[in-house]
């Protein structure tokens, strides 16, 4: 191989190591806060971390080796903030969620196989869908500083190292965060004397759980949950891939994404999906300058999460010791951005505002009717005043 061939490769592969890196360390503390606040043990979450991880991480491989595209995977961040904004109201237990993430996969296939159903997604108007993803990581995006509070000289290294690198080093802001986070967990375990309990694992591992199919989990958890990472992650995702000048193979990432999903759901994993804020390090010029090899950086951002996986029960394990809110606080600091960003999309025209506030308000509340949470009736409320006012004439400062 020529010198100038090894450098063609060099770049792709390091884009992809780089895309794997960063997406699984800025939000893998997220999904560990969902999973353990709709009912998983810790053994439980590592194992849907673990599972997660490996199944779009082979599903990455195969996309970009069949496209011959950058196309990458990943868990749905704000399906796991959805989880975390439930918890309090989910009392149907953990199998009845694992049976909701089991009919998420489903339904991500049979959008794949009638893609009217994902134009029906795409037709809910952007600030209602914003303003519900906002509700939603609200409580996450508190975190921060309800940690702060709560354990102020834990909190204050992390928060100081992520700011400082957010100016800095604004791609390594998470992944440097993290390794703040657990450096602060050894020495907090250290000092305070904790010890691990008997059955925790560094190691990988994969626990099943019978999905138990409960009317209230499906409708308050896995119609939102649905109806968040198609908004929120596979229709952005596809516009990421599309600004790059990539088509994405729609019916068969929907094929890929909904049948893993499936396959991960009695293992712990919610939601996989196209990735999003990642994807553009994968698709974009740092991945070299040949358009037609950036699919090599899908590959390699593949593999890396395969390796990444290696690790997964070590970090549910540092997590289950570490003082108290650290973790959440970690997965707040990862959702500002996108927390912003959705306040700007729920609020920026005026005459979405009262229905985009209706379903803010109604997403972070905690609103709970027949067992169903928040998200699900802001979604509904927002829809419904967006059409009665639309239908009345009548705008948000009428």
């Amino acid at each position: 191989m020529t010198i100038r061939a090894q450098a063609g490769l060099r770049e792709p592969i390091i884009a992809g190591i780089v895309t794997a890196l960063v997406g699984f360390t800025s939000s893998f503390a997220v999904v560990i806060a969902g999973l353990r606040a709709v009912g998983a043990t810790p053994e439980q979450a590592a194992s849907g971390l673990f599972a997660l991880t490996v199944v779009f991480g082979i599903g990455i491989i195969v996309l970009s080796v069949r496209s011959r595209a950058p196309v990458t995977l990943a868990w749905s961040t704000p399906g796991a903030a959805l989880l975390v904004s439930m918890g309090a109201s989910h009392d149907a237990g953990w199998p009845a969620a694992v049976g909701a993430f089991l009919v998420v996969g489903g339904l991500i296939m049979v959008v794949g196989l009638i893609p009217a159903l994902g134009d029906l997604i795409a037709r809910i108007p952007t600030p209602i869908a914003q303003a519900m993803l906002g509700g939603v990581l609200l409580s996450l995006c508190l975190a921060p500083m309800e940690s702060l509070a709560a354990e102020p000289f834990a909190t204050l290294p992390v928060l100081a190292v992520w700011l400082a690198a957010t100016r800095w080093l604004a791609r390594w802001a998470m992944p440097l965060t993290l390794v703040t986070a657990l450096v602060v967990i050894v020495v907090y375990v250290s000092v305070s004397g904790n010890e691990l309990h008997a059955d925790s694992t560094w190691l990988p591992t994969l626990t099943w759980t019978t999905p138990q199919l409960d009317v209230a989990a499906i409708v308050g958890i896995a119609v939102p949950l649905f109806v968040v990472t198609m908004a929120a992650q596979n229709i952005p995702g596809v516009a990421v891939l599309s600004s790059f000048g990539y088509a994405t193979p729609w019916r068969a990432a929907m094929a890929v994404t909904g049948a893993g999903t499936a396959v991960v759901a009695p293992f712990g994993g919610h939601a996989i999906n196209l990735a999003a804020l990642s994807a553009a390090l994968a698709a974009g010029d740092e991945a070299g300058p040949d358009r037609s090899r950036r699919w090599i950086a899908g590959v390699s951002a593949g593999v890396s999460y395969l390796a990444l996986a290696a690790v997964s029960g070590a970090l549910v394990t540092m997590a289950a010791i570490a003082p108290g809110g650290l973790v959440e606080a970690v997965a707040g600091l990862a959702l500002l951005g996108t927390f912003a960003a959705a306040l700007m999309g729920a609020f920026a025209a005026v005459e979405t505002r009262i229905p985009a506030a209706l379903t803010f308000v109604a997403a972070a509340s905690g609103l709970t009717f027949f067992g169903i949470g928040g998200a699900f009736w802001g979604l509904v409320i927002g829809v419904a005043a967006h059409s009665a006012l639309r239908a009345g004439g009548r705008t948000a400062t009428s």
